[in-house]
């Protein structure tokens, strides 16, 4: 099981239950062979290199739960290289399931802390950003443990080409209501809402929801789209 890769804080849960035999050896095997590795402390690496062969595009999605929307969308985008991030090992599983089901070549993993990988990449190398469902930490004392603040912010918008978008879903209104505040107010991000509508409606190139949306613990999901300005 990954351990914190930097000296800082990490919350959450690492594993769950118990795997079965073909995600436990899914593990052993095929997560070797796609999962991201760079030394302690390196920075500006360039996500093209975690690759075989040079991408059209690379998106990036922080947090991506059991995978189905970042297996979807790499199976609707051949040509484009996806980068997972999810610390959850049992989450991690679910997508290598779906990376051997449908033959997925391109998607890599970074199976830690998001932020961890985030440090290291080069400025300007994602062409589109998704947080989809982050935990929302209810409790006013966990609220620092919410994945964007404005130290997440400044590096998401470091790593977002001009013009990329980062596209942000919850059920959660408190979460969207702390998202949007850190967002919206960020001088890199502008909102793209045109109308009350725009908050209800799923993208129409999403071509799934996830198994939290589908849910909706919480409440109506609510989707949000940032632009990267200059």
């Amino acid at each position: 099981m990954p351990k914190p890769y930097l000296d800082r804080k990490f919350y959450g849960r690492r594993k769950g239950r118990a795997m079965g035999k073909k995600r436990a050896r899914l593990v052993e095997g095929l997560l070797p062979t796609i999962e991201i590795d760079f030394d302690k402390g390196a920075t500006g690496l360039d996500p093209q290199s975690f690759f075989d062969a040079p991408k059209k595009e690379i998106w990036f999605e922080v947090g991506f739960g059991q995978g189905e929307h970042l297996a979807a969308l790499a199976k609707q985008n051949p040509d484009i290289g996806f980068i997972g991030c999810e610390p959850f090992m049992n989450g991690v599983s679910s997508l290598l399931v779906q990376v051997e089901d449908e033959g997925l070549e391109n998607v890599r993993i970074w199976p830690n802390d998001a932020r961890d990988l985030m440090d290291a990449l080069t400025d300007d190398c994602f062409d589109r950003g998704f947080l989809i469902h982050p935990d929302p930490w209810h409790k006013l004392r966990h609220n620092k443990r919410r994945f964007i603040q404005s130290e997440t912010a400044n590096s998401l918008a470091r790593l977002l080409k001009t013009g990329a978008k980062l596209e942000v879903a919850t059920d959660d209104q408190p979460l969207c209501d702390w998202m949007l505040g850190v967002l919206y107010n960020h001088p890199k991000f502008e909102w793209q809402a045109r109308n009350a509508q725009d908050w209800r409606a799923k993208p129409e190139d999403w071509p799934v929801l996830t198994k939290y949306g589908e849910k909706r613990l919480a409440g109506i999901p609510v989707y949000m789209e940032f632009l990267r300005v200059v």
